[in-house]
């Protein structure tokens, strides 16, 4: 019998792409719609779905993956505060019901917990030291789901991604570079670049990203620990130079971009490398190669914004 599988965020562009693999993989899943912009009704929705989520698993093992987050760098404490208050709040709903075995996965972000940390590539060992308000409020986040495993039971993924690309990025964040690239040159408009040319990222492929998500679920139900922190990543480091240079190689063109300053950019590690040191065998698999994820990204824009005339 497959375990039923709730996806909050599956309008997101991680959250989406693992409603799509679990799809693809015959799971029974379920998803919310949430109107995330009112504070009340977003926890009725939720609360409601959470018990529904327990009552379908009829005592039986459960899993959530928690993609939700509209946060990004810029966004104040207070936001970040009620997303990360909501969030608690639909765990609590979740520890009050009669429920079997969970297994949880939230998604958080390298980027903002490491953006300060010296010494890369980072690893789950290393230090976090974030920069700014948008890697403090993902500790945060890591602490409430870390606690709630702890003091429940409930198997735990806390998953570090790296800068995650691919179709479905919300286009109206100021992030997701190779998308706003990718846009900037089907509208003819420049892209704005704020850090420097030889910015090392790590770049993952969403359907990459989200296949190594739906495989921790059983990797954490057969682990002998019960709260685990993992980095998700290519494993392959790339400068925003070389961006640029893959983006002309699909395009055939040169991207418009307009070097830039913003106060954001304090908040940019210089190098963000990556390496896992933690359930490595999620790590071996093929990932989609630069070149191809932007075709990739490049053509689902051109679909969608045929879609607007």
């Amino acid at each position: 019998m497959s375990i039923p599988t709730w996806v909050v965020g599956s309008g997101g562009l991680l959250g989406s792409a693992v409603a799509r693999d679990l799809h693809r993989r015959g799971a029974d899943i379920r998803t919310s719609r949430v109107p995330w912009g009112d504070p009340d009704r977003a926890k009725d929705t939720l609360f409601a779905d959470a018990r529904k989520l327990i009552v379908d698993a009829a005592g039986g093992p459960w899993r959530m993956a928690w993609c939700a987050g509209a946060g990004v760098n810029g966004t104040s404490r207070d936001e970040f505060a009620r997303e990360n208050g909501l969030m608690k709040d639909v765990l609590d709903e979740l520890g009050t019901t009669n429920a079997g075995t969970g297994t949880i996965f939230h998604a958080s972000s390298a980027g903002g917990v490491y953006a300060g940390a010296p010494g890369a590539p980072h690893t789950e060992a290393s230090a976090t030291a974030p920069l700014a308000d948008y890697g403090y409020a993902k500790l945060d986040a890591e602490s409430i789901v870390r606690e709630f495993g702890e003091r429940t039971g409930t198997r735990t993924v806390i998953g570090r991604f790296a800068n995650l690309y691919g179709p479905g990025q919300n286009l109206a964040k100021p992030q997701g570079l190779i998308s706003h690239l990718c846009r900037g040159y089907l509208m003819s408009m420049p892209i704005s670049i704020y850090v420097p040319m030889d910015t090392l990222r790590d770049y993952v492929y969403v359907s990459d990203a989200a296949e190594m998500v739906v495989d921790s679920f059983k990797q954490a139900e057969n682990s002998p620990v019960g709260v685990v922190t993992k980095i998700y990543a290519s494993g392959r480091s790339v400068t925003i130079g070389a961006i640029l240079g893959a983006c002309h190689s699909v395009f055939r063109t040169r991207p418009n971009v307009v070097l830039a300053s913003s106060p954001l950019a304090s908040a940019q590690a210089r190098d963000l490398r990556l390496r896992s040191i933690v359930w490595t065998e999620l790590d071996q698999r093929p990932h989609r190669p630069l070149p191809a994820g932007i075709a990739s990204t490049l053509d689902s824009i051109r679909r969608g914004l045929a879609d607007q005339k």
